[in-house]
């Protein structure tokens, strides 16, 4: 499988192969190669329904029956390749070469990639297009860059402070606790303070401890199991206990949430009920959901589980099996290579649990967890341990 955007004779082209048949793209229009004129570019498919826009200009191919996963697992590859033997000869219209201009802002999957020197795996020949110390987005938040003897100065909009425009003037002598995020409140003219994990108060000044997380939206715990090495992989599971008055939210996360190529097992609440989805590779998304069973709303605890043996799946709520199927019995995939990560309530500040989980949960989860066990571990897991941020004492109104 491959997908790739070059240059054919002046006009932008987008082949790609999802293991059945190359699909080929191609602008109507002309790239300008005068050096001097920046073009927007977007390319990209839903299924096997391919889509490609220069400058505004759409072109977009209907799908035909066939394959609809991109199933890679090299490394992502800009402007040229480490050797031309990489390159499926499908992939270009002649032979491979190089690409010669300036490239910035390459956003892939709504995350955006760090064309610096220190971010990227590796690279060869490549140097600073704008040839100044301003460089590109050294000031933020639309500041203009100026150069000077010293270096360069940013002229700030008037809402943000900063050498490079990076701080609002609304969280410039902000109170926050160490760790802490600062948001600022440009309609109060104040800010608030998200806290960082085993902190809380309105400046995140009082250290707290508990065994029951409490999650208010826009709060998240990030685990990173210890003992990920050494799992059978093909046979995980995971129970927890939580209580919630909300119809919609992601209450688990199995999984790095990186991309559409990541194994993932999820619990999460959609209309009220209880949705677990569950991904062992191809990208290919099965969501489990018995609408019989209403979970919220009630405040009431409630203790789910969920194993995976190979491709078979069990879920228990309330100590009943509610769910039992078999996602796959070709037994192609069978191992939940979760990367031994765990999202609890959401995903960092500023990534969306709609957005991450491609529509699959709408919300954060607003409510309590406890009790959350991996596989067959005797010990809980140490949520106050983890990674994480908004997250409060649930301990009390039990």
């Amino acid at each position: 499988d491959f997908l790739c955007i070059s240059l054919v004779n002046g006009f932008i082209q987008l082949r790609y192969n999802l293991g059945d048949k190359t699909v080929i793209l191609q602008t109507f229009q002309k790239v300008h190669a005068n050096g001097n004129t920046w073009h927007s570019l977007k390319a990209g498919r839903v299924g096997n329904e391919g889509y490609l826009d220069l400058d505004g200009v759409n072109i977009t191919q209907k799908a035909s029956p066939g394959m609809n996963v991109l199933d890679v697992h090299t490394d992502f590859f800009v402007g040229g390749v480490s050797s031309l033997n990489l390159v499926n000869s499908m992939a270009v219209e002649n032979e491979p070469t190089g690409f010669t201009g300036c490239i910035r802002e390459i956003v892939i999957n709504n995350r955006e990639l760090k064309l610096t020197a220190t971010d990227p795996k590796g690279g060869a020949n490549v140097g600073d297009c704008d040839g100044t110390v301003c460089g590109y987005t050294v000031c933020r938040n639309n500041g203009t860059c100026r150069v000077e003897n010293s270096g360069f100065s940013c002229s700030c909009p008037q809402e943000w402070v900063g050498s490079t425009c990076e701080q609002s003037i609304h969280c410039s002598q902000n109170r926050c606790g160490s760790q802490a995020f600062c948001i600022p409140q440009p309609t109060s003219f104040s800010y608030v303070c998200i806290c960082a994990l085993g902190w809380s108060g309105k400046y995140c000044e009082s250290k707290i401890q508990f065994f029951i997380a409490k999650f208010i939206g826009n709060s998240y715990i990030k685990y990173t199991d210890p003992y990920y090495g050494k799992r059978d992989l093909q046979h995980s599971r995971i129970s927890l206990n939580f209580t919630t008055n909300q119809t919609e939210g992601l209450i688990v996360w199995m999984g790095k949430g990186e991309d559409e190529d990541n194994d993932f097992l999820a619990i999460g609440l959609a209309n009220g009920t209880l949705k677990v989805v569950i991904n062992l590779g191809e990208g290919i998304s099965v969501p489990l959901i018995h609408s019989k069973y209403f979970t919220c709303c009630d405040e009431r605890w409630h203790v789910v589980s969920v194993v995976q043996n190979q491709t078979c799946i069990k879920v228990y709520l309330d100590e009943e099996l509610i769910l039992f199927e078999d996602i796959d019995p070709h037994r192609k995939y069978t191992a939940l290579n979760y990367g031994g990560i765990c999202y609890f309530g959401g995903f960092e500040i500023g990534r969306k649990v709609n957005t991450v989980t491609t529509g699959l949960f709408q919300k954060e989860f607003i409510g309590r967890i406890k009790d959350v066990v991996l596989f067959q571990d005797s010990k809980k897991i140490p949520l106050m341990k983890a990674e994480g941020y908004n997250v409060y004492n649930g301990n009390y109104g039990n």
